[in-house]
């Protein structure tokens, strides 16, 4: 597939069996795809070159899969996927506190694989998506969003955001004042459909209003509403 042909793919796995079927599966859709067999490489190979998304299994030699990601992410926003066989909701939380996008466990089908892996890259910052026609541009308690740029800003300074965060601000910047529910947030943020458990945007917004601190922002501009969801405060007063 030509549209893919510049996007680069790694993905890190003890198994060569699952490196093999993956990677064959994603050459046959355009990706250009390298191959890590552990934790080490794979933070060398993610700091050395650059990728548009990391495929990354849980159960590593030398450093796993949750510390290869806490490392990259000191350095790089790049999508996550994780694959493991441990299916538990901890495992998940964790997965995605640490910077995950998002998780699939073992087995897979290859369907569902390069389903996640196309939503969480069209999500991912592209050039060419500076023009995209109904990108939005929003202005709201002192964000500035400029969703085709993929870039959002407060007080001048950009907000470090994953793919997963920035859609997860779009939705609520462009509902800003009324209460979204977590079900509501999964299917309005863009690409979210794999994403089953309605508890994997707590994990979301927590992160998300780390990134917003980062910057001088009270995390309070995202209000949880008890026993519903969240709501992005309209004119939010930072002082």
């Amino acid at each position: 597939m030509e549209e893919n042909s510049e996007q680069r793919i790694l993905v890190v796995d003890d198994e060569q069996s699952i490196t093999d079927f993956v990677s064959f599966n994603l050459s046959k859709e355009g990706y250009k795809v390298d191959v890590a067999h552990d934790g080490n490489d794979a933070v060398e190979m993610a700091t050395q070159a650059e990728y548009d998304l990391i495929i990354l299994d849980v159960m590593l030699p030398g450093i796993d899969g949750y510390e290869v990601c806490r490392r990259i992410r000191a350095k790089s926003n790049v999508p996550v996927l994780f694959l493991s066989a441990r299916d538990t909701e901890l495992d998940k939380v964790v997965g995605l506190e640490l910077g995950g996008d998002d998780y699939l466990a073992k087995p897979f089908g290859i369907r569902e694989l390069l389903a996640r892996v196309h939503a969480l890259l069209r999500r991912a910052p592209q050039e060419s998506e500076s023009n995209a026609e109904g990108a939005r541009i929003l202005d709201v308690s002192g964000i500035h969003l400029d969703e085709a740029g993929h870039r959002a800003t407060f007080d001048g300074k950009d907000i470090d955001l994953t793919p997963r965060e920035f859609e997860l601000l779009v939705t609520l910047m462009s509902h800003a004042g009324t209460v979204l529910g977590r079900e509501q947030l999964l299917r309005e943020a863009r690409d979210w459909q794999y994403v089953v458990e309605t508890k994997t945007v707590d994990t979301h917004i927590k992160r998300l209003r780390d990134k917003l601190s980062s910057v001088g922002l009270s995390p309070n501009v995202i209000e949880t509403v008890r026993g519903y969801g969240y709501r992005f405060v309209q004119d939010f007063d930072n002082k």
